[in-house]
């Protein structure tokens, strides 16, 4: 895999647990810093999906 680029919210400063993002292209990678080692990999069209669900509320419990 290519060297990627993490990005962490700005909120998380120096959190030892933060979801962070590297996007390449058409391919956007996801990790927990907490277990950097397991990433998931989307497409552009399921970051979209999923970031629309997160400010719509569909994952609140």
């Amino acid at each position: 895999m290519e060297e990627l680029l993490w990005q962490r919210p700005s909120l998380c400063a120096d959190s030892s647990n933060c979801p962070e993002v590297a996007i390449t292209g058409d391919t956007v990678y996801l990790r927990s810093s907490l277990l950097p080692s397991s990433t998931a990999r989307l497409t552009l069209t399921e970051w979209r999906d999923l970031l629309a669900g997160v400010r719509n509320g569909e994952f609140d419990a």
